[in-house]
């Protein structure tokens, strides 16, 4: 089953980093990715742009309408996903409770919904 593991946590925080702590961090991720490629579990993965880059889409009473930004104020930003392969919820949970971000935000975990 395939199962989207979604990364959030406060992008501000990057900014405030020394380089060698993003790059530890960094190298964290690529072990990461690396072991679940290995595993077979791995399907796809990206890091998302800043949300300033971000641009959300409403049509309400057959208008369209955009704003800059994320939909919502929060702490934490969607900062990237691993869609990856596990045979139940709760090895998706084991492989999302591997990822770096885990230790400084949040994983959710959401079973992919298959309209066959």
């Amino acid at each position: 089953m395939k199962y989207l593991c979604l990364i959030y946590e406060n992008e501000g925080a990057w900014a405030t980093m020394s380089k060698d702590e993003g790059d530890r961090i960094m190298g964290e991720y690529t072990t990461f990715t690396d072991d679940i490629v290995k595993s077979g579990h791995m399907i796809q993965g990206d890091a998302l742009q800043p949300t300033s880059t971000a641009t959300t889409v409403r049509m309400r009473n057959g208008k369209l309408s955009t704003t800059d930004g994320p939909f919502a104020e929060t702490k934490e930003q969607l900062g990237g996903y691993y869609l990856i392969e596990a045979r139940d919820l709760n090895e998706a949970i084991q492989v999302g409770s591997r990822i770096p971000a885990v230790k400084t935000g949040s994983i959710e975990v959401r079973p992919i919904q298959s309209f066959d």
